[in-house]
């Protein structure tokens, strides 16, 4: 009986092991990109980390990947339609696939770019049209689906909808826009309305909203083309809002710690930081700096340890320190891209060319790398994806081709 019972024990941690290393949602289980894994590679062989499998039958689009129990989440335009795929964590064997809208859109970038989001044993995702779709993780039978356009008056944006949905404690938070407000929330079970931001209607982009908890209020923080925003989880009432215009796409996420929002955008528009304060008279927002040193386009950026790291359409890759906006380096690296973070490494993808991934060291001091690789099965068209890195493996997506890399320590 002992070692039965020590037995299940073993099982039990291992799976809780798992469970933390899964990767749930856009930009992981915290919405901001860093993976909690340890005992990773530390320096790449010459060829890179080896290649554990291809899919191929992913489809077109942008989309990202989650990993949950076993389970690979993404999306694509393969056989007529926009679809929702699982594949199997181990061998990317696909297991299902279901129907979300209609192919195509993207203003001559076709394809949807959402990550989908698991929320219990349903996973939500968003076509480039709007079509926000809940089905069965086991089975991929729909449950409910709701339209951005049709059943909430929301605007599509000029290149379709992009961002990925956020799920919270049995709900699922995404913007729509439009008169009616901004953000929708939704029950993760029916797709029932829960509410609408009805003091805060700017247009949609690209960005997806973070969640964080400011001066003991759990707030949604949403960038729009014209503004910075904090509004209420519970009922979507606006708390605070901060001009702060984009241009042409507002993409990147937002990233926030101590009282401090931090926004980034390309174009030649910058980054801008924000201090949050409350008082008697409730929540309002001042601006820290706003500067050129950090213009993002799309690949995203990191907080960690006080600094921000990411790529700068003016500087190459850049390590800015939060608080001050101070660049502490600078380095062209593997060219524009996106980032991804886990076990004292950055995972940084150029979006063009060769598709060039490197592993550099974390840390504000200088740029170090510690091994490159070009990717294999390169498209001709941008890799945008995200690099995500999820129990013991690196994950590029490009079109319909997804590589699972095994990047576990030795």
């Amino acid at each position: 009986m002992k070692i039965a019972i020590g037995v299940a024990g073993l099982v039990l941690a291992f799976s809780s092991v798992q469970a933390q290393n899964d990767w749930p949602q856009w930009r992981g289980p915290d919405r901001n990109d860093l993976s909690k894994e340890k005992g990773l590679l530390k320096e790449w062989p010459a060829n890179g980390p080896e290649l554990k499998w291809k899919a191929t039958d992913l489809g077109a689009g942008f989309s990202g990947v989650s990993v949950v129990k076993g389970k690979i989440f993404t999306m694509g335009d393969i056989d007529g339609a926009c679809q929702l795929m699982a594949f199997a964590e181990d061998t990317g064997k696909k297991l299902w696939s279901t129907k979300v809208g209609a192919v195509g859109g993207g203003g001559g970038y076709p394809g949807p770019r959402c990550s989908p989001a698991v929320e219990g044993e349903s996973v939500i995702a968003l076509g480039q049209f709007g079509d926000l779709v809940c089905a069965e993780v086991a089975t991929g039978k729909e449950v409910w689906r709701k339209n951005l356009v049709k059943d909430f008056g929301g605007k599509l944006p000029k290149w379709g909808y992009a961002e990925s949905p956020l799920v919270d404690d049995g709900k699922v938070f995404c913007t729509p826009g439009g008169k009616e407000g901004s953000i929708v929330a939704l029950d993760a079970k029916t797709g029932a309305t829960l509410w609408r931001s009805k003091d805060y209607t700017d247009d949609p982009h690209y960005t997806s909203l973070i969640l964080e908890t400011i001066s003991g209020q759990k707030q949604l923080i949403h960038l729009s083309p014209a503004n910075v925003v904090g509004v209420d989880i519970k009922d979507g009432k606006l708390l605070w809002k901060a001009a702060r215009e984009g241009k042409t796409a507002v993409v990147p996420t937002p990233v926030y710690a101590d009282n401090q929002v931090f926004v980034t955008s390309g174009y030649g528009v910058g980054c801008t930081a924000f201090k949050i304060t409350k008082d008697a008279n409730g929540f309002k927002a001042e601006q820290v700096y706003a500067n050129k040193d950090m213009v993002d386009h799309h690949g995203g950026v990191i907080l960690l340890d006080g600094y921000v790291y990411g790529h700068s359409d003016s500087k190459g890759w850049v390590c800015m320190d939060f608080k001050t906006g101070q660049v502490a380096w600078a380095n062209k690296g593997v060219g524009k891209g996106a980032i991804g973070y886990a076990d004292g490494n950055f995972y940084i993808r150029g979006e063009g060319g060769k598709g060039t991934i490197a592993l550099i060291e974390a840390n504000p001091k200088a740029y170090t790398e510690k091994g490159r690789f070009d990717q294999v099965d390169r498209s001709d068209k941008n890799s945008w994806p995200h690099p995500v890195i999820a129990n013991g493996r690196l994950y590029i997506r490009d079109q319909g081709v997804l590589l699972c890399y095994d990047v576990k320590g030795k």
